[in-house]
């Protein structure tokens, strides 16, 4: 009996070092340190109004940090044909709306993986993202990031207000 009670609380305590406060669940924002740099993900509300524009590049999954390929760091298995991406301190897994400045294309994504790791890039995404938002072949491109939800998907972006100025087409 008590050896259940002690694995009862240690994965106790795992999970909620796995998971965010504030009573929010379904996502990770542990700390943790690369290259000797320390990150520390957002909060759920830091995440649903993230809005950034900045740099993003694609990576091969095959040859990411060394980890067996396709893993992310959620565990999961990162295939040649998801559309999906990492970023440094959102919480995961979340969901973004990615846009190519240079052309417009956007994709939404689920964010599984953290990175990139190099210095003016804010968000990596996969070869298949890559292809969609049109850069795949110029392997960099400006974007806009938008958080849409955190977790699960019950945590999400609330609808921004009208400034009340409605929009009026040239005819």
């Amino acid at each position: 009996m008590r050896k259940y009670l002690m694995l009862a609380v240690a994965l106790g305590s795992l999970i909620l070092t796995s998971c965010g406060g504030g009573g929010y669940s379904g996502y990770m924002t542990r700390s943790y340190t690369i290259k000797g740099v320390r990150y520390n993900p957002m909060t759920v509300e830091e995440a649903l109004s993230y809005d950034e524009t900045g740099i993003a590049s694609w990576y091969d999954e095959s040859s990411f940090f060394g980890f067996k390929r396709g893993d992310s760091s959620l565990g999961e298995k990162v295939g040649r044909f998801d559309v999906s991406g990492a970023h440094k301190t959102l919480p995961l897994p979340c969901r973004v709306k990615v846009t190519n400045l240079t052309n417009g294309r956007s994709v939404t994504m689920r964010l599984n993986d953290r990175g990139p790791f190099i210095a003016g890039r804010i968000i990596d995404v996969t070869p298949r993202a890559a292809k969609k938002l049109g850069f795949k072949d110029q392997g960099l491109t400006r974007v806009r990031v938008e958080c849409l939800s955190v977790g699960d998907g019950r945590y999400k972006r609330k609808a921004r207000r009208s400034r009340g100025i409605p929009f009026v087409p040239f005819l």
